[in-house]
């Protein structure tokens, strides 16, 4: 009899965790505290200045992990973002500079999200047609690619970009708009139409998806076109906002990009994840890397905090799915 009371606050204690585990906005109030407990010990960290250059940052990071997440949806990953972003970086560089001819703006943007898009194709087509892991696809293209910016360009920077394609970058209104139309029609595509659905079941059983007629090679090509498409969209932000195509752009970020996606809960076993839970991952991460920053710590410092904390987020996915959702 004296057992009931104990047994009673021990279904409330895991009802609590349960909730605590599963719910959408744990990420968001974690950032909300952790910006409202360093803001008073960290210089600047609150002003508009600083807002804005922040914002800056998680733009293109956002949309980057936007094309992750929905390659990760699939139960895939794709390493080779950050070598699409320096490619096409340095591809329109050339194309809108004298080495290329001085092509209009318009032009070496399309070309850039042509060929970010044709380089997740590749990707896809790789993973599917040969169904090797998209780890070791997308860690090869990786190198290749990064490789070879390096030699298209002899390691060197491409100035002089035009001022109509840097406005692209530099003017936050513009370059907000943009990643907000692509958030919301990733949420809406997710959320609200049978191509959104098919991702999900490819990532929660591929076998079982195939069975029930769903077309799993083609769903799964695509999350990588989308992957590659997304990376361009976000080389064409970062080469305008630093006035240059460099062969190194980006590379710094792979980190934060995979991060930000498992930290807003994206799963790694594939077959959950929303935009929204993405968003919130990115901006727990800029605000987390932007305080660091302030504090001036060294740069080791910031890696093992923010290495730490993905860790904490991977582990807690796998709690999710081992202990709450009772997915193994």
């Amino acid at each position: 009899m004296a057992a009931t009371p104990v047994t009673n606050l021990e279904s409330r204690t895991t009802t609590r965790l349960r909730s605590l585990c599963l719910s959408e906005y744990l990420v968001l109030a974690l950032t909300v505290l952790m910006f409202a407990a360093l803001a008073p010990f960290t210089p600047g960290l609150g002003t508009s200045a600083n807002l804005l250059n922040a914002l800056g940052y998680l733009l293109p990071l956002f949309i980057v992990a936007v094309g992750m997440t929905l390659v990760m949806i699939t139960g895939g990953i794709d390493l080779s973002v950050t070598s699409i972003i320096a490619l096409t970086s340095v591809v329109g560089a050339k194309l809108m500079t004298s080495d290329g001819g001085g092509t209009p703006a318009i032009i070496g943007v399309l070309v850039m999200l042509a060929l970010g898009a044709g380089l997740g194709a590749l990707n896809g087509t790789v993973i599917t047609m040969l169904r090797l892991p998209a780890f070791i696809v997308t860690l090869a293209s990786m190198m290749f690619l990064s490789g070879f910016a390096v030699w298209l360009t002899q390691s060197k920077n491409i100035y002089g970009l035009p001022g109509s394609f840097l406005a692209l970058g530099q003017r936050l209104p513009i370059a907000f708009a943009l990643t907000a139309a692509l958030g919301v029609a990733a949420h809406l595509m997710l959320r609200r139409t049978v191509f959104g659905r098919w991702l999900y079941a490819v990532g929660q059983n591929a076998t079982a998806a195939h069975i029930s007629g769903v077309p799993v090679r083609a769903m799964t090509f695509a999350a990588y076109v989308a992957s590659g498409l997304c990376a361009a969209l976000a080389s064409v932000m970062l080469t305008g906002r630093l006035e240059t195509g460099s062969p190194v752009l980006g590379r710094e970020i792979l980190l934060d990009i995979i991060g930000a996606t498992v930290v807003g809960g994206t799963s790694l076993f594939g077959g959950m994840g929303k935009i929204a839970w993405t968003f919130f991952g990115v901006l727990f991460l800029t605000v987390l890397d932007n305080a660091l920053n302030l504090l001036s710590l060294s740069q080791f410092s910031i890696t093992i905090t923010k290495g730490a904390v993905i860790l904490f987020a991977a582990v807690l996915d796998a709690v999710r799915n081992r202990f709450v959702v009772g997915r193994s």
